[in-house]
Protein backbone atom coordinates (compact mmCIF):
# COMPACT_ATOMS: atom_id res chain seq x y z
CA UNK A 1 0.00 0.00 0.00
CA UNK A 2 2.76 2.08 0.82
CA UNK A 3 4.68 1.62 -2.39
CA UNK A 4 1.91 2.28 -4.60
CA UNK A 5 1.03 5.71 -2.78
CA UNK A 6 4.61 6.72 -3.03
CA UNK A 7 4.79 5.25 -6.81
CA UNK A 8 1.57 7.79 -7.23
CA UNK A 9 3.16 11.01 -5.24
CA UNK A 10 6.16 10.43 -7.65
CA UNK A 11 3.65 10.40 -10.77
CA UNK A 12 1.85 13.57 -9.93
CA UNK A 13 4.92 15.22 -9.30
CA UNK A 14 6.84 14.51 -12.63
CA UNK A 15 3.37 15.70 -14.11
CA UNK A 16 3.00 18.70 -12.29
CA UNK A 17 7.10 19.52 -13.52
CA UNK A 18 6.22 18.99 -16.66
CA UNK A 19 4.76 20.77 -19.54
CA UNK A 20 0.94 21.09 -19.30
CA UNK A 21 0.85 23.34 -22.48
CA UNK A 22 2.98 24.86 -25.05
CA UNK A 23 4.77 27.84 -24.02
CA UNK A 24 3.92 30.41 -27.04
CA UNK A 25 5.04 33.74 -24.88
CA UNK A 26 8.48 32.22 -24.89
CA UNK A 27 8.88 30.95 -28.78
CA UNK A 28 7.69 34.61 -29.59
CA UNK A 29 10.69 36.25 -27.52
CA UNK A 30 13.05 33.32 -28.84
CA UNK A 31 12.13 34.36 -32.64
CA UNK A 32 12.00 37.60 -32.15
CA UNK A 33 15.85 37.60 -30.83
CA UNK A 34 16.78 34.98 -33.24
CA UNK A 35 15.25 37.69 -35.90
CA UNK A 36 17.29 40.69 -34.37
CA UNK A 37 20.83 38.63 -34.54
CA UNK A 38 19.83 37.92 -37.97
CA UNK A 39 19.03 41.40 -38.58
CA UNK A 40 22.53 42.64 -37.63
CA UNK A 41 24.17 39.86 -39.72
CA UNK A 42 22.41 40.67 -42.70
CA UNK A 43 22.99 44.56 -42.48
CA UNK A 44 26.55 43.89 -41.98
CA UNK A 45 26.70 41.61 -44.59
CA UNK A 46 24.36 44.16 -46.69
CA UNK A 47 27.30 46.75 -46.10
CA UNK A 48 30.27 44.59 -47.40
CA UNK A 49 27.88 43.53 -50.21
CA UNK A 50 27.38 47.18 -50.92
CA UNK A 51 31.04 48.23 -50.89
CA UNK A 52 32.61 45.25 -52.78
CA UNK A 53 31.62 45.92 -56.64
CA UNK A 54 32.59 49.63 -56.51
CA UNK A 55 35.63 49.16 -54.80
CA UNK A 56 36.55 46.52 -57.22
CA UNK A 57 35.48 49.01 -60.30
CA UNK A 58 37.82 51.51 -58.46
CA UNK A 59 41.06 49.38 -58.21
CA UNK A 60 40.39 48.63 -62.03
CA UNK A 61 41.68 51.96 -62.92
CA UNK A 62 43.69 52.54 -60.29
CA UNK A 63 47.05 50.71 -58.65
CA UNK A 64 46.21 49.25 -55.49
CA UNK A 65 50.20 50.03 -54.65
CA UNK A 66 49.21 54.04 -55.62
CA UNK A 67 46.46 53.27 -53.70
CA UNK A 68 48.22 52.44 -49.95
CA UNK A 69 51.49 53.92 -50.63
CA UNK A 70 50.59 57.73 -52.41
CA UNK A 71 50.75 60.45 -50.30
CA UNK A 72 49.00 63.22 -52.67
CA UNK A 73 45.18 62.90 -52.43
CA UNK A 74 43.28 64.56 -54.99
CA UNK A 75 40.64 62.43 -56.30
CA UNK A 76 38.40 65.22 -57.28
CA UNK A 77 40.50 67.83 -58.87
CA UNK A 78 41.30 68.12 -62.31
CA UNK A 79 44.51 66.17 -62.63
CA UNK A 80 43.56 63.68 -59.22
CA UNK A 81 45.73 61.25 -57.71
CA UNK A 82 44.85 58.91 -55.44
CA UNK A 83 47.00 58.04 -52.80
CA UNK A 84 45.23 57.30 -49.35
CA UNK A 85 47.88 58.03 -46.34
CA UNK A 86 47.15 61.60 -45.66
CA UNK A 87 43.77 60.28 -44.86
CA UNK A 88 44.71 57.50 -43.57
CA UNK A 89 47.43 59.37 -41.19
CA UNK A 90 44.85 62.43 -40.42
CA UNK A 91 42.57 59.54 -39.24
CA UNK A 92 45.15 57.86 -36.87
CA UNK A 93 46.96 61.41 -35.39
CA UNK A 94 42.93 62.83 -34.50
CA UNK A 95 42.10 58.97 -32.61
CA UNK A 96 45.39 58.85 -30.81
CA UNK A 97 45.01 62.26 -29.39
CA UNK A 98 41.40 61.50 -28.74
CA UNK A 99 42.29 58.63 -27.21
CA UNK A 100 45.33 60.00 -25.03
CA UNK A 101 43.05 62.63 -23.52
CA UNK A 102 40.20 60.08 -23.12
CA UNK A 103 41.95 56.74 -21.58
CA UNK A 104 43.45 58.54 -18.91
CA UNK A 105 40.02 60.77 -17.63
CA UNK A 106 37.52 57.80 -18.42
CA UNK A 107 39.92 55.21 -16.67
CA UNK A 108 40.43 57.77 -13.63
CA UNK A 109 36.64 58.26 -13.33
CA UNK A 110 35.59 54.69 -13.40
CA UNK A 111 38.35 53.80 -10.37
CA UNK A 112 36.93 56.89 -8.79
CA UNK A 113 33.05 55.69 -9.04
CA UNK A 114 34.15 52.07 -8.53
CA UNK A 115 36.27 52.55 -5.43
CA UNK A 116 36.25 55.84 -3.79
CA UNK A 117 32.76 57.42 -3.68
CA UNK A 118 29.97 56.76 -2.12
CA UNK A 119 26.99 54.88 -3.77
CA UNK A 120 25.04 57.82 -3.32
CA UNK A 121 27.20 60.46 -5.09
CA UNK A 122 28.03 56.99 -7.79
CA UNK A 123 24.13 57.07 -9.03
CA UNK A 124 24.44 60.98 -9.02
CA UNK A 125 27.33 61.55 -11.15
CA UNK A 126 27.31 58.45 -13.25
CA UNK A 127 24.06 59.80 -14.97
CA UNK A 128 25.49 63.33 -15.24
CA UNK A 129 28.80 61.81 -17.14
CA UNK A 130 26.58 59.53 -19.52
CA UNK A 131 24.67 62.82 -20.67
CA UNK A 132 28.04 64.07 -22.45
CA UNK A 133 27.39 60.34 -24.85
CA UNK A 134 24.25 62.09 -25.41
CA UNK A 135 24.90 65.29 -26.82
CA UNK A 136 25.12 65.63 -30.69
CA UNK A 137 28.50 65.88 -32.20
CA UNK A 138 27.71 68.73 -34.72
CA UNK A 139 27.60 70.92 -30.96
CA UNK A 140 31.13 69.08 -29.81
CA UNK A 141 32.11 69.91 -33.88
CA UNK A 142 31.06 73.75 -33.16
CA UNK A 143 32.57 73.87 -29.83
CA UNK A 144 35.84 72.85 -30.90
CA UNK A 145 36.04 75.20 -33.86
CA UNK A 146 34.62 78.23 -32.12
CA UNK A 147 36.20 78.07 -28.70
CA UNK A 148 39.27 75.55 -28.39
CA UNK A 149 40.77 76.63 -31.42
CA UNK A 150 40.74 80.24 -30.39
CA UNK A 151 42.34 79.52 -27.28
CA UNK A 152 44.69 77.22 -29.12
CA UNK A 153 45.71 80.36 -31.16
CA UNK A 154 46.07 82.74 -28.42
CA UNK A 155 47.98 80.38 -25.97
CA UNK A 156 50.11 78.83 -28.02
CA UNK A 157 53.27 80.25 -29.45
CA UNK A 158 53.74 78.49 -32.81
CA UNK A 159 51.14 78.83 -35.82
CA UNK A 160 47.53 77.04 -35.28
CA UNK A 161 45.15 76.93 -38.15
CA UNK A 162 41.53 77.64 -37.71
CA UNK A 163 40.56 74.27 -38.85
CA UNK A 164 43.10 72.08 -37.02
CA UNK A 165 43.13 68.70 -36.04
CA UNK A 166 43.82 68.43 -32.06
CA UNK A 167 40.96 71.07 -31.52
CA UNK A 168 38.90 68.54 -32.93
CA UNK A 169 40.62 65.62 -31.21
CA UNK A 170 40.16 67.56 -27.95
CA UNK A 171 36.55 67.50 -27.93
CA UNK A 172 36.39 64.19 -29.78
CA UNK A 173 37.96 62.97 -26.09
CA UNK A 174 35.71 64.39 -24.60
CA UNK A 175 33.70 63.06 -26.30
CA UNK A 176 34.47 59.48 -25.53
CA UNK A 177 35.12 59.70 -21.92
CA UNK A 178 32.02 58.46 -20.88
CA UNK A 179 32.69 55.44 -23.16
CA UNK A 180 35.59 54.50 -21.11
CA UNK A 181 34.24 55.61 -17.92
CA UNK A 182 30.90 53.64 -17.96
CA UNK A 183 32.03 50.33 -19.31
CA UNK A 184 35.38 50.37 -17.43
CA UNK A 185 33.71 50.67 -14.13
CA UNK A 186 31.00 48.52 -14.79
CA UNK A 187 33.79 46.07 -15.14
CA UNK A 188 35.61 47.33 -12.01
CA UNK A 189 32.15 46.55 -10.16
CA UNK A 190 31.59 43.15 -11.00
CA UNK A 191 34.80 42.63 -9.18
CA UNK A 192 34.13 40.16 -6.71
CA UNK A 193 34.59 41.95 -3.01
CA UNK A 194 36.51 39.18 -1.93
CA UNK A 195 39.10 39.87 -3.56
CA UNK A 196 38.83 43.47 -2.25
CA UNK A 197 38.93 42.22 1.72
CA UNK A 198 41.55 39.94 0.92
CA UNK A 199 43.89 42.79 0.20
CA UNK A 200 42.91 45.31 2.77
CA UNK A 201 43.38 42.15 5.37
CA UNK A 202 46.79 42.05 4.03
CA UNK A 203 47.04 45.59 4.80
CA UNK A 204 46.83 47.20 1.49
CA UNK A 205 46.04 50.93 0.86
CA UNK A 206 43.00 51.71 -0.97
CA UNK A 207 44.86 53.32 -4.22
CA UNK A 208 46.88 49.82 -3.91
CA UNK A 209 43.44 47.42 -4.22
CA UNK A 210 42.48 49.72 -6.97
CA UNK A 211 45.84 49.62 -9.33
CA UNK A 212 46.97 46.37 -8.22
CA UNK A 213 43.86 44.10 -7.66
CA UNK A 214 40.30 45.89 -8.84
CA UNK A 215 41.94 47.09 -12.62
CA UNK A 216 43.92 43.77 -13.49
CA UNK A 217 40.48 41.87 -12.75
CA UNK A 218 38.74 43.85 -14.66
CA UNK A 219 40.92 44.20 -17.57
CA UNK A 220 38.90 42.39 -20.20
CA UNK A 221 36.07 45.07 -19.83
CA UNK A 222 38.78 47.52 -19.34
CA UNK A 223 39.96 46.61 -22.79
CA UNK A 224 36.46 46.53 -24.67
CA UNK A 225 35.68 49.78 -23.25
CA UNK A 226 39.02 51.01 -24.72
CA UNK A 227 38.88 49.46 -27.87
CA UNK A 228 34.99 50.47 -28.67
CA UNK A 229 36.01 54.03 -27.59
CA UNK A 230 38.66 53.97 -30.12
CA UNK A 231 36.11 52.31 -32.78
CA UNK A 232 34.22 55.42 -32.25
CA UNK A 233 36.28 57.67 -32.72
CA UNK A 234 37.67 56.45 -35.67
CA UNK A 235 34.08 56.91 -37.06
CA UNK A 236 33.58 59.95 -36.08
CA UNK A 237 32.22 62.40 -38.57
CA UNK A 238 30.99 65.76 -37.76
CA UNK A 239 33.33 67.04 -35.09
CA UNK A 240 36.19 66.42 -37.72
CA UNK A 241 34.27 67.98 -40.61
CA UNK A 242 33.71 70.99 -38.83
CA UNK A 243 36.53 71.55 -36.68
CA UNK A 244 39.55 69.91 -38.55
CA UNK A 245 38.85 71.16 -41.90
CA UNK A 246 38.59 68.39 -45.26
CA UNK A 247 42.14 69.41 -46.59
CA UNK A 248 44.06 65.87 -47.20
CA UNK A 249 47.77 66.98 -45.59
CA UNK A 250 50.42 64.15 -45.76
CA UNK A 251 52.35 65.17 -42.39
CA UNK A 252 51.92 64.50 -38.29
CA UNK A 253 51.65 68.18 -36.79
CA UNK A 254 48.17 67.99 -35.28
CA UNK A 255 47.80 71.87 -35.06
CA UNK A 256 47.13 71.70 -39.10
CA UNK A 257 44.52 71.15 -41.31
CA UNK A 258 43.56 67.89 -41.98
CA UNK A 259 41.07 65.38 -43.06
CA UNK A 260 40.08 62.01 -42.15
CA UNK A 261 38.18 58.82 -43.99
CA UNK A 262 35.00 59.95 -42.48
CA UNK A 263 35.20 63.60 -43.12
CA UNK A 264 35.75 62.79 -47.15
CA UNK A 265 33.02 60.36 -47.29
CA UNK A 266 30.88 62.87 -46.08
CA UNK A 267 32.26 65.78 -48.00
CA UNK A 268 32.44 64.32 -51.72
CA UNK A 269 28.77 61.95 -50.80
CA UNK A 270 26.83 65.18 -50.41
CA UNK A 271 25.25 65.07 -53.76
CA UNK A 272 27.31 67.23 -56.04
CA UNK A 273 29.10 63.69 -57.52
CA UNK A 274 27.06 62.24 -60.28
CA UNK A 275 26.19 58.56 -58.99
CA UNK A 276 27.86 55.92 -60.65
CA UNK A 277 30.74 58.39 -61.81
CA UNK A 278 34.49 57.12 -60.81
CA UNK A 279 35.38 60.10 -58.97
CA UNK A 280 31.88 58.63 -56.73
CA UNK A 281 33.41 54.81 -56.38
CA UNK A 282 36.20 56.90 -54.86
CA UNK A 283 33.73 57.27 -51.45
CA UNK A 284 32.90 53.14 -51.40
CA UNK A 285 36.99 52.66 -51.30
CA UNK A 286 37.77 54.63 -48.90
CA UNK A 287 34.80 53.50 -47.10
CA UNK A 288 36.09 49.36 -47.91
CA UNK A 289 39.06 50.77 -46.00
CA UNK A 290 37.67 52.30 -43.22
CA UNK A 291 35.19 49.22 -42.85
CA UNK A 292 38.34 46.89 -42.62
CA UNK A 293 40.24 49.12 -40.38
CA UNK A 294 37.52 48.49 -37.80
CA UNK A 295 36.69 44.84 -38.59
CA UNK A 296 40.52 44.36 -38.14
CA UNK A 297 40.35 45.95 -34.33
CA UNK A 298 37.38 43.76 -33.03
CA UNK A 299 38.98 40.67 -34.48
CA UNK A 300 42.40 42.16 -32.22
CA UNK A 301 39.53 43.55 -29.67
CA UNK A 302 38.22 40.12 -29.23
CA UNK A 303 40.87 38.27 -29.01
CA UNK A 304 42.61 40.98 -25.95
CA UNK A 305 39.21 40.22 -24.19
CA UNK A 306 39.77 36.12 -24.32
CA UNK A 307 43.06 36.41 -23.01
CA UNK A 308 42.47 38.82 -20.37
CA UNK A 309 39.35 37.84 -19.11
CA UNK A 310 39.14 36.11 -15.35
CA UNK A 311 36.40 33.83 -14.48
CA UNK A 312 35.33 33.59 -10.71
CA UNK A 313 33.32 31.30 -8.93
Amino acid sequence: MASVTGESVRGTARRSLGRTRPRYGELIIKVLLFLAAGLSVATTLAIVASLIPPTVEFFQRVSPIEFFTGTDWTALFKNPKYGVLPLVAGTLIITGVAVLIAVPLGLGTAIYLSEYAHPRVRAFFKPILEVLAGIPTVVYGFFALVAITPILQDYLPWDVDIYNGFAAAFVMGIMIIPTVASLSEDAMSAVPHSLRDGAYALGSSRMIVSVRVVVPAALSGIVAAVILAISRAIGETMIVAIAAGNRPNWGWNPFEQMATMTAYIAGAGQGDLPTGSFEYKTIFAVGALLFTMTFVMNLISIRLVRKYREVYE
